[in-house]
């Protein structure tokens, strides 16, 4: 379990992730600059991106002026990004991490992505990843939204293991069977849309907690997102709310309050199932 914002959890090719980052989903490429800035600014070092936001530049721009305006090398900072579904073939996959590559203006992205299962549409795209990651071009490979049948599949093909599986967890969808499917297998889980995209930060039950320790809704979910070993990246285009997120290692949920949280879960999303759709454009 991570102590701090810097704080690291090893995955299984021994490469340390900062088990804390920033999510820039649904910010606009103009806004993401300062967003990034900010962010490593006031002590994140995970910014995880993707090619179908259409923020790479902005968080590349981002990355640039915050390597000026502090001490840090690139070397410091952990950048995910993420293969979309309209071109999963080998040479697409290929092409689309060049392409993030250069908008990015990075010599290496440290964990890059399949997007989106489809229908079964990444086995050649897998193998891209293999290769990049072979040639020193990737640090790390994984997948987003994948189920433990997905997760089943490609490693009955991987040469590679994935070492995160990045799919929706909050307190409503906590996905048991696919966590404990992900630990078995030595596969980290990361949240996305960890508040529920703010669909928890009035919520009763989490209040009477937060109220507790005097923090906010979305320091205790993150919190408990923490001890659960889920490696988490809430969005924030706030500097001050950047820093209210981050301030969650003072306090320890006990184990009632664990429970408590723990029982909300009503396998509710707030994005699409992964089962049921394709994604591609």
């Amino acid at each position: 379990m991570i102590t701090h914002l810097q704080d690291t959890i090893t995955l299984n090719n021994g490469l340390q992730m900062p088990g804390m980052g920033l999510g820039v989903f649904q910010v606009e490429n103009g806004a993401t600059a300062e967003m990034v800035k900010n962010a490593i600014e006031v002590g994140y070092r995970s910014i995880d991106t993707a090619a179908i936001y259409g923020n790479e530049e902005g968080v590349g721009e981002g990355i640039k002026q915050a390597l000026t305006s502090t001490s840090l090398q690139r070397e410091d900072l952990f950048i995910t990004s993420k293969v979309w579904n309209d071109g999963l073939s080998y040479e697409e996959t290929v092409t689309a991490y060049e392409k993030s590559l250069e908008k990015l203006g990075l010599d290496y992205i440290d964990l890059y992505l399949i997007h989106w299962p489809g229908k079964d549409k990444y086995t050649d795209s897998w193998k891209a990843l293999e290769d990049l990651y072979d040639q020193g071009k990737i640090k790390a490979i994984g997948v987003c939204n994948f189920t433990a049948s997905h997760l089943q599949n490609l490693l009955s093909f991987a040469r590679i293991k994935p070492v995160i599986n990045q799919v929706e967890f909050h307190p409503r969808l906590q996905q048991a069977e696919l966590h404990s499917f992900c630990n078995n297998h030595q596969i980290q889980l990361e949240a996305w849309a960890p508040l529920m995209q703010g669909g928890l930060l009035k919520d009763e039950t989490i209040s009477k907690i937060a109220i507790k320790y005097g923090k906010s809704n979305a320091q205790v979910i993150l919190r408990w997102d923490v001890q659960n070993g889920i490696i988490t990246i809430p969005k924030s285009v706030r500097r001050e709310r950047m820093i209210q997120n981050a301030d969650i290692f003072d306090f320890h949920l006990t184990d009632e309050e664990m429970a408590t949280i723990n029982a909300m879960n009503l396998e509710q999303r707030v994005g699409p199932n992964p089962n049921e759709f394709d994604f591609a454009l």
